[in-house]
Protein backbone atom coordinates (compact mmCIF):
# COMPACT_ATOMS: atom_id res chain seq x y z
CA UNK A 1 0.00 0.00 0.00
CA UNK A 2 1.58 3.10 -1.46
CA UNK A 3 0.67 6.43 0.29
CA UNK A 4 0.05 9.36 -3.08
CA UNK A 5 -1.00 12.33 -0.85
CA UNK A 6 -1.15 13.24 3.14
CA UNK A 7 -3.12 15.92 4.72
CA UNK A 8 -1.07 16.12 8.05
CA UNK A 9 -2.71 18.91 9.20
CA UNK A 10 -6.14 17.02 9.07
CA UNK A 11 -4.78 15.56 12.52
CA UNK A 12 -3.68 18.87 13.93
CA UNK A 13 -6.47 20.98 12.98
CA UNK A 14 -9.15 17.85 13.87
CA UNK A 15 -9.48 15.05 16.09
CA UNK A 16 -10.51 11.84 13.53
CA UNK A 17 -13.09 10.05 15.10
CA UNK A 18 -14.01 7.74 12.11
CA UNK A 19 -12.23 6.76 9.04
CA UNK A 20 -13.76 5.11 5.96
CA UNK A 21 -11.94 4.38 2.50
CA UNK A 22 -13.46 5.54 -0.66
CA UNK A 23 -13.42 5.23 -3.89
CA UNK A 24 -12.36 8.12 -6.49
CA UNK A 25 -13.67 8.79 -9.71
CA UNK A 26 -10.92 9.96 -11.97
CA UNK A 27 -9.84 10.23 -15.44
CA UNK A 28 -6.96 8.40 -17.21
CA UNK A 29 -4.02 11.40 -16.80
CA UNK A 30 -5.35 11.91 -13.37
CA UNK A 31 -4.53 8.43 -12.60
CA UNK A 32 -0.71 8.80 -13.53
CA UNK A 33 -0.08 11.87 -12.15
CA UNK A 34 -1.31 10.56 -8.98
CA UNK A 35 0.79 7.58 -9.63
CA UNK A 36 3.77 10.34 -9.86
CA UNK A 37 3.12 11.33 -6.80
CA UNK A 38 1.38 15.07 -8.25
CA UNK A 39 -1.60 15.59 -5.98
CA UNK A 40 -2.22 17.16 -3.11
CA UNK A 41 -5.27 16.86 -0.80
CA UNK A 42 -4.16 19.90 1.93
CA UNK A 43 -7.19 22.70 0.81
CA UNK A 44 -9.44 19.99 0.25
CA UNK A 45 -12.60 19.14 1.89
CA UNK A 46 -15.86 17.00 1.31
CA UNK A 47 -19.23 18.20 0.14
CA UNK A 48 -22.58 17.00 0.16
CA UNK A 49 -24.67 17.56 -2.63
CA UNK A 50 -27.72 15.52 -4.19
CA UNK A 51 -27.16 12.60 -2.38
CA UNK A 52 -23.50 12.20 -3.18
CA UNK A 53 -20.19 12.99 -1.50
CA UNK A 54 -17.55 15.35 -3.62
CA UNK A 55 -13.80 15.99 -2.77
CA UNK A 56 -13.60 19.97 -3.31
CA UNK A 57 -10.36 21.44 -4.05
CA UNK A 58 -8.12 18.29 -4.37
CA UNK A 59 -5.18 19.58 -6.64
CA UNK A 60 -3.74 17.03 -9.54
CA UNK A 61 -0.91 18.54 -11.79
CA UNK A 62 -1.43 18.08 -15.44
CA UNK A 63 0.04 15.26 -17.45
CA UNK A 64 2.72 16.56 -19.66
CA UNK A 65 2.16 13.34 -22.29
CA UNK A 66 -1.75 14.41 -22.71
CA UNK A 67 -2.65 16.13 -26.05
CA UNK A 68 -3.64 19.25 -26.70
CA UNK A 69 -7.69 17.86 -27.19
CA UNK A 70 -8.01 16.41 -23.63
CA UNK A 71 -9.49 19.08 -20.99
CA UNK A 72 -7.47 19.38 -18.14
CA UNK A 73 -8.92 20.73 -14.58
CA UNK A 74 -6.69 20.17 -11.78
CA UNK A 75 -8.72 21.45 -9.16
CA UNK A 76 -12.50 20.10 -10.14
CA UNK A 77 -15.03 18.40 -8.06
CA UNK A 78 -14.44 14.70 -8.22
CA UNK A 79 -17.33 11.79 -6.50
CA UNK A 80 -16.43 9.70 -3.69
CA UNK A 81 -17.65 6.20 -4.71
CA UNK A 82 -19.35 5.25 -1.48
CA UNK A 83 -22.16 3.49 -0.63
CA UNK A 84 -25.54 4.74 0.62
CA UNK A 85 -25.45 3.22 3.89
CA UNK A 86 -21.49 5.02 4.73
CA UNK A 87 -23.13 7.90 2.98
CA UNK A 88 -25.47 8.59 5.48
CA UNK A 89 -23.29 7.35 8.36
CA UNK A 90 -20.99 10.34 7.43
CA UNK A 91 -23.86 12.71 7.00
CA UNK A 92 -25.09 12.12 10.26
CA UNK A 93 -22.22 12.59 11.85
CA UNK A 94 -21.51 15.59 10.27
CA UNK A 95 -24.64 17.29 11.58
CA UNK A 96 -23.41 17.15 14.95
CA UNK A 97 -22.11 20.39 15.77
CA UNK A 98 -18.47 20.71 14.90
CA UNK A 99 -18.04 17.64 13.34
CA UNK A 100 -16.64 17.53 9.48
CA UNK A 101 -15.63 15.56 6.89
CA UNK A 102 -11.85 15.82 6.28
CA UNK A 103 -9.77 13.94 3.53
CA UNK A 104 -6.94 12.38 5.52
CA UNK A 105 -4.63 10.79 2.43
CA UNK A 106 -4.56 9.22 -1.16
CA UNK A 107 -3.29 5.51 -1.61
CA UNK A 108 -3.20 2.72 -3.56
CA UNK A 109 -4.88 -0.42 -2.31
CA UNK A 110 -2.51 -2.40 -3.11
CA UNK A 111 -3.78 -4.20 -6.54
CA UNK A 112 -3.16 -0.90 -8.25
CA UNK A 113 -6.70 0.94 -7.65
CA UNK A 114 -6.37 4.28 -6.10
CA UNK A 115 -8.61 5.05 -2.59
CA UNK A 116 -9.12 8.18 -0.48
CA UNK A 117 -9.46 7.89 3.53
CA UNK A 118 -11.68 10.34 4.38
CA UNK A 119 -12.40 10.98 8.35
CA UNK A 120 -15.32 12.27 10.54
CA UNK A 121 -13.62 14.39 12.43
CA UNK A 122 -14.62 17.88 15.19
CA UNK A 123 -12.25 20.66 15.05
CA UNK A 124 -9.84 21.27 17.62
CA UNK A 125 -9.58 24.50 19.70
CA UNK A 126 -6.82 26.91 19.55
CA UNK A 127 -5.57 25.71 23.12
CA UNK A 128 -6.03 21.94 22.44
CA UNK A 129 -3.70 22.75 19.59
CA UNK A 130 -0.83 24.77 21.58
CA UNK A 131 -0.95 22.35 24.11
CA UNK A 132 -0.07 19.59 21.30
CA UNK A 133 2.87 21.68 19.99
CA UNK A 134 3.85 22.20 23.79
CA UNK A 135 4.08 18.50 23.95
CA UNK A 136 5.60 17.41 21.00
CA UNK A 137 8.48 19.76 21.77
CA UNK A 138 8.85 18.49 25.06
CA UNK A 139 9.08 15.18 23.46
CA UNK A 140 12.02 16.40 21.18
CA UNK A 141 13.78 18.27 23.85
CA UNK A 142 13.94 14.69 25.87
CA UNK A 143 14.89 12.92 22.94
CA UNK A 144 18.04 15.38 22.22
CA UNK A 145 18.81 15.10 25.97
CA UNK A 146 19.23 11.60 25.90
CA UNK A 147 21.05 10.95 22.82
CA UNK A 148 23.87 13.89 24.53
CA UNK A 149 23.01 16.82 21.65
CA UNK A 150 23.05 20.44 22.82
Amino acid sequence: MKTYAQNKKAYFNYSISEEMEAGIVLEGWEVKSIKKASASIKESFVKYQKGELFLVGMHVAKWKQTGKEVQMDEIRDRKLLLSKKEINKLIGGEKREGYSIVPTKVYDNGRGIIKISIGLGKGKKKYDKRAKLKEMDQKKQIDRDLRGDK
